[in-house]
Parts: C-alpha cells; structure tokens; sequence
C-alpha cells in the first residue's frame, strides 16, 4: 500500500534506505538459523507513511530454521520472488532470502517484477533461465551500482553461478 500510494515511485535514496533495513532484518533471522522463504513486498510492512520508513518483516508462515550447514528442498515461498533453486527443487540454504530481497530491490527501483508472466511456467522459466533484464526505460534513470547491487542478489544463489 505504501507504494501503491506513491504510484511505484520512490527515490533511489528511499529505496536504498528500505534496502539496508531489509538486509538487516534478514542477517538477524539468518544469524538464528531463520530462512523466511516468503520474503516479498505484502510482507514488508512500513512503521508510518513518511518518506524514511522504518520496516518491519511479517508473515513467518513459511520460515524454517534451516542451521549453518544444513539444506532443504521443500518448495515453498511466491513464484515471482522464489529463487530458481526452489523452483528446481534443488537443495537450498537461508541465502534464498537473498535472491528474494534482490526482486524487492528490483521492485523499488523500477515498479516491476522482473521475471512475470500470466503463464505460471513463463515466469519459472525467466526466473531460472534468464539473466536479470535492464532493458525497459526506467533503468536509464537508475544508478549503475544500485543496478550492480540487484544483479549481485539475484546471481548470488543462483545454481547458474554455484558452478
């Protein structure tokens, strides 16, 4: 709602701002051994309507303590924010937060998801297959680091790169 109020439009600050918080959030659940595995915006919630929010993260109801060693392969979370690994039901850690939190970031900045479809399998493929597309106008506008900064999350767990 909090973007939806602001037609998708926030600064490159603002969203850099949201960013660092959610990293944050997500290296305190990672440090107890807590993958979220649902981390998207509807589960992101904003203290007040200022322009400096402070966020909190909801909806545990997928989480899963997952130890500093270990995998799963149970497939959980939102097809346009899940990472590949999951859609391949391969083994994955907590750092499949990561990836999420790199389409939220994506999200901000440009007001669209990068990998969607109205076919649930288009939108698979693209997330597991594709490399992250730069390509609409709006990225003009963007900075090359925080577009260096989406690319790192959404590279980082994926099997492409494990290799």
């Amino acid at each position: 709602m909090y973007l939806d109020k602001r037609d998708f439009k926030i600064t490159e600050d603002q969203g850099r701002s949201m960013a660092f918080q959610m990293g944050s959030a997500i290296k305190y659940l990672h440090s107890y051994g807590i993958a979220h595995r649902d981390l998207k915006l509807e589960n992101i919630m904003m203290v007040d309507t200022s322009d400096t929010p402070k966020i909190k993260l909801a909806d545990f109801g997928l989480s899963k303590m997952i130890g500093p060693n270990e995998t799963t392969n149970d497939p959980f979370g939102t097809l346009s924010y899940v990472a590949p690994e999951v859609l391949l039901q391969k083994q994955y850690s907590k750092n499949v937060d990561i990836w999420s939190m790199g389409i939220i970031i994506y999200v901000l900045m440009s007001g669209m998801l990068p990998f969607d479809s109205p076919d649930q399998r288009e939108t698979a493929r693209q997330t597991i297959y594709d490399p992250v597309p730069f390509t609409h106008q709006i990225w003009e506008y963007v900075s090359p680091e925080a577009k260096d900064l989406i690319e790192s999350k959404l590279t980082i767990v994926n099997f492409r790169n494990a290799d």
